[in-house]
């Protein structure tokens, strides 16, 4: 069964559109309109609007009034004005990045498939979220390579995350699939007015007979809370 939300064709057409037209006309706060920003506005667009779900051509042909509604429309443009100002005023570090490097490339052979890393990194007296942290994350020694250049390493905490991090570790080859295998990591935790901390943990994976290259919210690995204390 494939599921499909109809939105993200009405999003991805509106803001595309948008885009080209607001670039034409020489807007001052269009910035940049690169293949990065413009998938940063949809994805601030889909998360402000409700879903429309269909698994066949039926359900199609019951949401096409829906779909042409003049009202729904308005609503998409302004979202997406909205989102193109805001990407625009705070680009990505990778926004100008040639989007192949921004996407995880398909590989059939097997290979060891990391977890995506979550933690928090937090005060040790107040047990508060710590913002302007600096994680680096390093595989058995050395820094550890990222599946792609959309995620960071080192990884700097910020206030709109509330002081959660993040990492996906580039996969492994592997001989076969169905081997084990332990990887041992390192995070190094340097903040301002903190003593420097490493906190080391180990995965333990079984190889897969291909890369995972698609984000799945079910394959992720929280780790325990990085408590910092001050000097």
């Amino acid at each position: 069964m494939n599921v499909h939300n109809l939105m993200e064709d009405v999003v991805k057409k509106a803001v595309n559109t948008l885009y080209d037209r607001v670039k034409a006309d020489n807007i001052a706060w269009l910035t940049c309109d690169c293949e990065n920003c413009r998938l940063d506005t949809v994805s601030y667009v889909l998360n402000r609007i409700p879903p429309k779900y269909v698994v066949s051509g039926r359900g199609v042909t019951h949401a096409a009034e829906f779909l042409a509604s003049a009202q729904l429309q308005a609503d998409v443009d302004s979202l997406a004005l909205e989102g193109m100002r805001t990407v625009s005023a705070t680009k990505r570090p990778y926004h100008s990045e040639d989007r192949k490097d921004c996407v995880i490339k398909k590989d059939s052979k097997p290979a060891f498939n990391f977890f995506t890393f979550i933690g928090v990194v937090l005060d040790g007296n107040t047990f508060e979220p710590v913002f302007d942290a600096i994680i680096n994350l390093k595989l058995e020694g050395k820094q550890a390579e990222m599946v792609d250049k959309t995620w960071a390493n080192p990884y700097r905490t910020v206030r709109s995350t509330n002081g959660v991090y993040s990492f996906w570790v580039k996969s492994q080859p592997a001989r076969k699939a169905g081997i084990t295998k332990l990887f041992h990591f390192s995070l190094e935790v340097k903040a301002e007015g903190y003593s420097d901390t490493v906190y080391h943990f180990e995965a333990p994976l079984m190889s897969e007979s291909s890369v995972r290259n698609e984000l799945d919210s079910t394959y992720t690995l929280k780790l325990k809370d990085l408590v910092i204390f001050k000097k």
